[in-house]
């Protein structure tokens, strides 16, 4: 799939029929942003807001990622984001093991075609996701299969904890040589 290209990834999730998810999704959300991203974002899965438009962190959870973003000093070219799964589970549910590895392909093809330096994990099921064997600390940097990943809060949960926001800030004060 790699070898085909960005485009051919994409038709391959909108097409895509391994899982249940796809039975409700009304669009596939498959990314957005930069095709030669510094920082490669992994969330969970779209909500309602993300399988209306097809795109990520279209809601709330994406007006509290484009602040993250913002405060991290990143540019549009900078950064792209994506989800473990590429339908939203119903009821908004966490995505099931056997549906993220259904998707899991999908984004790590996403990841060897666009080779960013540095991807972030937004929150627990973005890390049970990608590196299931491991259990990461939040903001502490790690390699991972030849890739820097670093786990922050996902932007659904400084809504909900407004106290994250401060800790979340200082997990990128200390780490912005990550992607600078």
């Amino acid at each position: 799939m790699v070898e085909a290209g960005y485009e051919t990834v994409a038709r391959e999730i909108i097409a895509c029929i391994r899982c249940p998810l796809h039975e409700s999704a009304i669009k596939r959300v498959i990314g957005k942003g930069s095709c030669n991203p510094k920082v490669f974002f992994i969330g969970e899965a779209p909500g309602e807001s993300e399988n209306k438009s097809g795109i990520p962190f279209y809601g709330r959870a994406g007006k509290k990622l484009d602040q993250m973003v913002e405060y991290m000093g990143l540019s549009e070219e900078d950064w792209f984001v994506t989800n473990t799964v590429k339908c939203r589970p119903p009821g908004n549910r966490k995505p099931r093991v056997q549906e993220i590895e259904c998707c899991k392909p999908f984004l790590i093809a996403q990841i060897t075609l666009l080779n960013p330096k540095l991807i972030i994990l937004l929150g627990n099921t973005a890390e049970k996701s990608f590196c299931p064997e491991r259990k990461l600390e939040w903001g502490v940097p790690v390699e991972h299969e030849g890739r820097t990943i670093l786990k922050l809060y996902h932007p659904a949960a400084l809504i909900y904890t407004a106290s994250k926001i401060e800790v979340q800030r200082g997990f990128i004060d200390k780490n912005r040589e990550l992607w600078q």
